[in-house]
């Protein structure tokens, strides 16, 4: 219970990013939102309308893309907004809803980064049998799992996080309701252990959503790698690693970033705080993935070829008509 001094607060107040060209930022940040949503959407429609590309790996990456949308929308929209305006006020119910529809996105993203790794294995480790272990039953199983999981999970730290009593102080250093920065906020008089017990959960789901899927990927491309190295020819070697390339990218932005960003060390400090490095993987990455598939895959290459034949060739045959 918060005592008479204390004042109990309903809404929060984002920092942001405190700079003296808020409307530069602003147009940096907004041309890199809108490149992430056409980049992302350009792979989901690809995806969806080139029946050559309705294998496992690519419902995944449209699975991906779609989270990943989703997921920079949660942030970076707010962002923007108050890039503009002075009024950087939140309330404490919409920061509930955004730092649960981050933790959602952000876990769902991990699991299916996980999957695309263990179709990786199946496919490379097990080419033979991979069409009847990898069905199209499978995929959206674990599609549906990875969302249910982000779904489920987080409600937790909701509860835990939210239920807390905030008191004096309701400024967020940082562009979003981030957990660290919110449970910083609880009120002194609430028991040790209580945040014991809420800081214990926060780190049980972390693990579950961070290293564990982290360290499926890496059991099954230690697999991958042993059998790639099995391969004799060079040129089979090479084909094998080239399927591996994009994701094996995508999980080094994502992962790497992350972990970089919640190691509180003095660098981190020193660089521009958690909430500079937090940019990465809330706002780079999700451009970077669309880039990454789409130059160094051939297929997506082809179709994309492909679509744009068509819809050109549907405009210059209208012009005639």
């Amino acid at each position: 219970m918060a005592t008479k001094n204390e004042t109990r607060i309903s809404n929060f107040i984002l920092l942001g990013l405190s700079s003296e060209f808020q409307p530069l930022l602003f147009g940096i940040f907004i041309i890199i939102y809108l490149f992430t949503l056409i980049g992302n959407t350009m792979i989901i429609i690809i995806v969806s309308l080139d029946s050559h590309l309705h294998t496992p790996m690519y419902f995944f990456l449209r699975s991906l893309s779609v989270t990943e949308m989703l997921y920079t929308s949660v942030t970076v929209p707010r962002m923007l907004r108050d890039f503009l305006h002075k009024d950087k006020e939140i309330s404490h119910i919409s920061c509930a809803a955004q730092f649960y529809f981050f933790c959602c996105l952000g876990a769902a993203e991990c699991f299916i980064l996980a999957f695309m790794a263990y179709d990786r294995y199946l496919a490379i480790c097990h080419p033979l049998h991979y069409m009847t272990k990898m069905t199209k039953n499978k995929c959206l199983y674990f599609s549906l799992g990875s969302w249910l999981s982000g779904l489920v999970l987080p409600l937790g730290n909701i509860i835990m996080v939210f239920g807390l009593p905030f008191c004096n102080s309701n400024i967020i250093d940082h562009f979003f309701c981030d957990i660290l920065q919110v449970i910083h906020l609880a009120c002194a008089e609430v028991p040790p252990s209580t945040l014991v017990v809420v800081k214990l959960y926060v780190l049980i789901y972390s693990f579950l959503v961070i290293p564990l899927p982290f360290m499926l990927i890496l059991l099954s491309y230690t697999r991958i790698f042993i059998s790639i190295l099995r391969i004799r020819s060079t040129a089979g070697r090479k084909k094998a690693f080239s399927t591996c390339g994009s994701h094996l990218m995508s999980v080094s932005l994502f992962f790497g970033s992350a972990t970089i960003t919640y190691l509180r060390t003095e660098a981190i400090k020193t660089y521009g705080g958690p909430k500079v490095w937090s940019l990465l993987f809330l706002v780079f990455v999700p451009m970077l993935n669309p880039l990454i598939y789409s130059l160094r895959n051939n297929e997506i290459k082809i179709a994309l070829k492909k679509l744009g034949h068509k819809a050109f060739s549907g405009v210059y045959s209208k012009s005639i008509l």
